[in-house]
């Protein structure tokens, strides 16, 4: 069973509340369309009227377990992946279980019995969505989980790691030991940018955690970003993905790729000192449920196809799939089987 555990992947676990709400709800609770943030008090009521909605609807999502979940589908290989993460010990911790084993993903859950399950609301507006998310449990993550035996087992084990950047925010520390071991053994070590504001105010644990990956996906919102905060006087996308991949590496085993979508617009991706693009598979309007998912989709397809050692231009096409799949239904979810060949 050559792929058996070949990837995993270590986030923060939580489940969607996701409900269509209006420009209104968006201003009353001061947040802005096509964003990703961390809940802050005021946001906090906002939960209860999401739930109330009538068309709200509960998923299990994190970045990264959307990722890994995506790729487990397109792998249609039981167990060929892995998710670690904390939950609390709850009825949507329950549910997440559930829903990601039934997925086919091996989850490794730290159950906190302190904090319940976070949650992350997911609102709507013209099938762009908005993310707000109350860590909760998530963010006990401790490194200790990670080195347990049973769970340093499955590290060990693995050949590819993605963590979305989600995650400098909980435990940098267990970042850096996934790192540090996929450097001494050759293996792929992967990273997010994931929201401007980690771009922002995780700058140091990213600066830390960067020279050690050898894949660097983001969304062109936040490669600008990044290259504000790294005083680049520069916002052509193309610049940026080239400049990421040429940031000093810990291991010289793998050159740096940078991957950076930018919705409709071409993928980019940075190289051996050179970039492609490549085109999405456009959708028209009237087709678009939403977007929540649609970047974590692409990294799964793109994951699916490099775990299986295939060419960048495969891993690409293989993104766009999935994140076509996705944004034509209702948060990160997909149908039973993928058409992808």
């Amino acid at each position: 069973m050559a792929y058996e555990g070949i990837l995993l992947g270590m986030g923060n676990p939580l489940l969607d509340i996701s409900a269509v709400v209006d420009e209104e709800f968006l201003k009353k609770y001061d947040i802005k369309s096509n964003n990703a943030i961390l809940a802050e008090d005021k946001h906090l009521p906002m939960y209860d009227e999401l739930a109330s909605k009538e068309n709200v609807e509960y998923i299990a999502g994190g970045a990264t377990q959307n990722s890994i979940k995506v790729a487990q589908w397109m792998l249609q290989i039981p167990g060929a992946t892995s998710y670690i993460g904390c939950i609390g010990k709850d009825k949507f911790g329950e549910e997440m279980k559930k829903n990601s084993t039934a997925a086919g993903v091996n989850v490794k859950y730290y159950e906190d019995e302190s904090a319940p399950t976070g949650t992350c609301a997911v609102c709507v507006v013209g099938g762009e969505r908005s993310l707000v998310a109350n860590l909760s449990a998530a963010n006990c993550y401790k490194s200790e989980h990670l080195k347990r035996p049973e769970i340093w087992s499955i590290v060990e084990k693995a050949k590819y790691y993605y963590i979305a950047g989600f995650f400098l925010t909980v435990s940098p520390e267990s970042i850096q030991m996934v790192a540090e071991h996929a450097a001494a053994k050759n293996k792929v070590f992967m990273m997010n940018l994931s929201a401007p504001f980690i771009c922002e105010f995780f700058r140091e644990p990213q600066e830390k955690a960067l020279p050690y990956m050898d894949y660097v996906f983001g969304n062109e919102t936040e490669a600008r970003t990044f290259a504000k905060v790294h005083g680049w006087e520069t916002d052509n996308v193309e610049e940026i993905a080239l400049k990421i991949s040429q940031w000093p590496k810990a291991s010289g085993t793998h050159k740096r790729i940078t991957v950076i979508t930018q919705g409709a617009d071409p993928v980019v991706v940075a190289e051996d000192g050179k970039v492609k693009l490549f085109p999405v598979i456009l959708l028209p309007k009237e087709k678009l449920v939403d977007t929540n998912g649609a970047g974590d989709a692409f990294v799964g397809g793109f994951l699916s196809q490099l775990v299986q050692e295939k060419p960048v231009e495969d891993c690409v096409r293989a993104g766009c799939y999935a994140a076509n799949v996705v944004i034509q239904r209702s948060g990160c979810t997909y149908p039973p089987k993928p058409e992808f060949n």
